[in-house]
């Protein structure tokens, strides 16, 4: 089904892929390049990698929203800021981040304030090798508009991410995969639900400005 949207990629703007386990780094990076429209990409508890996020970043440079979730474990992970650097070298540009799970510490969250200037959300939740306490905490406060920390609640989540032996939650066996093309209107639809970063969400009045 992916490749078979291919030959419509120069009109891509939005890509959202769930539980593609069949979809390999190299297949979505030798793609990557005929994406030239794209704004929003979301990938979900999928085997792909910081290779397709800087392929992504490399090949798209209009891309303002970027989620990259991952299945949480309770018990301690390995650290990696792979992904973290490959978003701060490659998507300048990138207004909205969204890195449920991820296994960054303070230093790709830092190379990420550095490379992606104009951020104004990031949902951090469940990264829980990232630590707040100090000047880190207080630059992200500063810089970033909304933040979503990482022991906020994840009920608005839209795939149980939470699990002990990396079972998972929910059973996405066959993937999901979500596209918007653009069109004389700009006109999309979302047959499963579409979960973009909303204006409400990222108001001024949003609660998440305490450490």
């Amino acid at each position: 089904m992916f490749f078979g949207i291919v030959t419509l990629a120069s009109h891509l703007r939005r890509l959202r892929l769930a539980s593609c386990w069949g979809l390999s780094d190299e297949a979505l990076c030798e793609v990557a390049e005929k994406f030239p429209h794209l704004e929003e990409i979301d990938i979900t508890i999928c085997n792909l990698s910081d290779r397709t996020l800087g392929a992504i970043g490399r090949c798209c440079p209009q891309l303002k929203t970027c989620k990259f979730n991952s299945e949480v474990y309770r018990l301690p992970h390995i650290e990696s800021n792979d992904e973290a650097f490959a978003i701060a070298k490659t998507m300048p540009e990138l207004r909205h981040l969204q890195l449920v799970g991820n296994k960054m510490t303070n230093d790709g969250l830092l190379a990420i304030l550095d490379g992606c200037p104009l951020l104004e959300s990031l949902d951090m939740r469940r990264c829980f090798n990232v630590n707040l306490v100090g000047s880190l905490g207080k630059r992200c406060q500063e810089q970033i508009k909304c933040l979503r920390l990482p022991c906020d609640a994840t009920d608005d989540c839209p795939f149980e991410t939470e699990c002990d032996d990396g079972s998972g939650g929910e059973d996405y066996s066959d993937g999901i995969l979500d596209i918007d093309m653009l069109s004389d209107d700009d006109y999309a639809v979302y047959p499963y639900g579409y979960d973009e970063f909303s204006d409400a969400e990222f108001s001024d009045d949003n609660p998440y400005d305490d450490f």
